[in-house]
């Protein structure tokens, strides 16, 4: 059994930690990806791979001890993880609407930080050559880049035990390593400089928040719900445009008009938004499983900011600025503690915004003889999800087709359902207005 000190990103957990059933370790804090597969799968050999991950990654049976006023990581030998299976009955509809609704049924389901191993997988089979997949990993243990990193090794491991003809896995790096080499790289000089600006950046200043339809009781249970929504494929032509004539990334256009709708939510020139970014600095971990991912809080100033082009190009420079000095936000929290006030509020929310970019296994890949693609054009809204530590989380997924798939995650005890379907049309009206002339006042968008 091996123990390990806890990384800034467990740390970060910590920071949202209100117990064992709710909050960051909670047993609804999961990530979820599903993949529709096409081929033979054998459910005897698939459990098998999924052996085969759990011992190959030491962090889907990581023990996250927090007692007696120590906090760290224990390993624990390999045990075999849950594959459940489900018969889908062809009733006529299109399987894509099907599978939608099997995987928002799974999303609904429970996982807790306190067992072992931190994995579930759920075979729904349409017939013994068509069904989805879908891996569950709780977020003290993954995130979604590491459910890529999982499909591919779960791919890989199941094709070799049929006996085929696939390359074997090359030695992973473990999550534990990773918080070693954490520690280190954040005693740098590198690091120190990152703190200083931080602690000048976010001084005097405080997540933005919105309004909540409702004050959350003290010791109110979280339900989280998930909106879905697309952006159609001329609003994703004209944000990736934008992009290119302003030196920028799409996600920075996006970006833009988030900010500029939560601007007019909040009434507010000052705007510190949170965003979720893969955490992954270190190349050499690219491919282990654990919880890399990394709260970013971006401050913009949009006072004097007149159009929506100004605005792209104060969000690019925010961002760039952000991307040089990114620090665990345990580590800026502690430059700037004043930021993370917000969170004690239980009138109003604070919202994050995410792009999905993850690596392999996002369209359809052959390995081995089954097929494997992951299921991102998802339509259906549902009002049981799995959990996200506080506030409210975005999400927008460019698509291969050319649509940019959306999610917005919200906490039931605070939120209508009414309200972020406000927002989101609210939301593509802005950056519609914004693609359509750049040059638009803000105030008109």
């Amino acid at each position: 059994m091996s123990r390990y000190p806890l990384s800034a990103n467990l740390g970060l957990l910590c920071i949202f930690d209100k117990g064992e059933t709710d909050g960051a370790f909670g047993p609804r804090h999961l990530v979820i990806h599903g993949w529709r597969v096409r081929g033979e799968l054998d459910p005897d050999t698939l459990r098998g791979a999924l052996d085969d991950v759990v011992e190959r990654h030491e962090i889907l049976r990581t023990e996250i001890v927090r007692e007696n006023g120590e906090q760290y990581q224990r390993v624990h030998p390999p045990c075999s993880p849950e594959l459940v299976l489900h018969e889908l009955t062809d009733d006529g509809r299109p399987r894509d609407e099907q599978v939608d609704e099997f995987i928002n049924a799974v999303e609904a389901g429970r996982l807790g930080a306190d067992e072992l191993p931190h994995l579930r997988a759920e075979l729904g089979r349409f017939d013994d050559r068509d069904g989805v997949l879908v891996l569950i990993v709780h977020h003290t243990a993954g995130d979604g880049w590491s459910l890529h990193v999982l499909i591919n090794d779960l791919a890989v491991s199941y094709a070799r035990r049929r006996g085929l003809d696939v390359p074997a896995l090359p030695e992973p790096r473990q999550y534990g390593e990773f918080s070693v080499w954490q520690i280190d790289d954040l005693a740098g000089e590198q690091a120190q400089a990152s703190r200083e600006y931080w602690g000048g950046k976010l001084r005097g200043g405080r997540m933005l928040d919105i309004k909540a339809d409702r004050t959350l009781a003290p010791d109110t249970p979280a339900v989280y719900a998930v909106e879905r929504f697309l952006l159609d494929a001329e609003l994703t032509r004209g944000t990736t445009e934008l992009a290119r004539v302003m030196h920028c990334s799409p996600f920075m256009v996006l970006l833009a008009a988030y900010n500029a709708l939560l601007a007019r939510m909040s009434g507010a020139t000052d705007l510190v938004v949170p965003i979720i970014t893969s955490g992954r600095a270190d190349q050499s971990h690219y491919d282990t499983i654990g919880p890399f991912f990394n709260l970013v809080p971006l401050r913009t100033d949009i006072d004097g900011c007149r159009t929506f082009s100004e605005l792209v190009l104060r969000i690019r420079a925010t961002c760039l600025e952000a991307y040089a000095h990114e620090l665990p936000f345990s580590e800026v929290v502690a430059q700037a503690p004043e930021i993370n006030k917000t969170y004690e509020r239980d009138d109003n929310a604070v919202c994050a915004i995410q792009v999905l970019q993850f690596p392999g296994m996002t369209e359809a890949e052959t390995v081995g003889d089954v097929e494997y693609a992951e299921v991102r054009r998802r339509t259906k809204s549902c009002q049981d999800t799995s959990d996200i530590p506080n506030g409210v989380l975005w999400a927008l997924d460019i698509l291969g087709d050319g649509e940019i798939a959306g999610t917005s995650r919200y906490n039931t005890e605070q939120f209508d359902r009414e309200t972020m379907v406000r927002m989101i049309d609210d939301y593509r009206g802005i950056l519609a207005a914004g693609l359509a002339d750049p040059n638009r006042p803000l105030w008109a968008l």
